[in-house]
């Protein structure tokens, strides 16, 4: 194929134990899937179960990916990024409309991650009922690990998240907490679109958010799934 210009690489995390790469087609999150964080977030009626979690996407190429410490940059247009750690799915077949009791045959495996927000930009964009596209899915906003093999993890059900920054417990909770579980994500959302291999889907976010800056280190898990260190230039 004859291309106007030499298409850009196709974003990958690495997979745990092996040469590996996982190849990454899109990359879709679940809002405010833990009661305590919308709570703190001021959406009641989510909390109490009256409304479902909803859906954002982050562009394949916002992703941040791999083992060691990770570099990320703080980015431009906010003075109020916030952290939110979260239990990635990496899908490794798709389907539409996919039933609760097939979802997780889907699943390839888990990794840890770190959905960034620009909170300051995501408030004018609320007060104005504006689209978040530019709070959420800003270049380098989706850090992920290593990808854990469901062969290795199995489907976590259960078990501690968290993050510290600087060595400080900021966000904590347990799998368990969430109000969607996986497959009923993966079950609700192949309603809406068509998944694939390669969809990477971010889970939720227990209560704990808060302000990070340049300099900041972040060090995030999920037990059974794994960890990652992550530094804010």
């Amino acid at each position: 194929m004859n291309f106007v210009f030499a298409p850009h690489p196709v974003p990958a995390l690495p997979v745990l134990g092996t040469e590996q790469r996982f190849p990454v087609r899109r990359v879709f999150c679940v809002g405010r899937n833990y009661a305590d964080h919308a709570r703190e977030m001021g959406a009641l009626d989510q909390a109490e179960g009256r409304e479902p979690p909803f859906f954002f996407t982050k562009p394949a190429d916002a992703v941040v990916a791999g083992g060691g410490e990770l570099r990320v940059k703080y980015p431009p247009q906010t003075s109020n990024l916030h952290h939110e750690v979260e239990m990635v799915v990496a899908l490794g077949a798709g389907g539409e409309n996919v039933s609760v009791e097939a979802a997780k045959s889907l699943i390839f495996g888990y990794a840890v991650g770190l959905d960034l927000t620009r909170r300051d930009m995501q408030a004018k964009a609320k007060e104005k009922s504006h689209p978040w596209d530019m709070s959420k899915g800003f270049d380098q906003s989706a850090v992920a690990g290593e990808i854990c093999p469901v062969s290795v993890s199995g489907n976590p059900e259960a078990g501690r998240i968290w993050l510290k920054v600087n060595g400080q417990l900021r966000q904590e909770g347990d799998l368990s907490a969430m109000m969607w579980k996986v497959a009923d994500i993966i079950a609700n959302l192949s309603t809406l679109v068509r998944l694939e291999a390669g969809d990477l889907i971010y889970t939720g976010t227990p209560a704990g958010v808060g302000a990070i800056v340049q300099g900041d280190l972040l060090e995030a898990g999920v037990d059974g799934v794994g960890t990652l260190r992550a530094r804010i230039v």
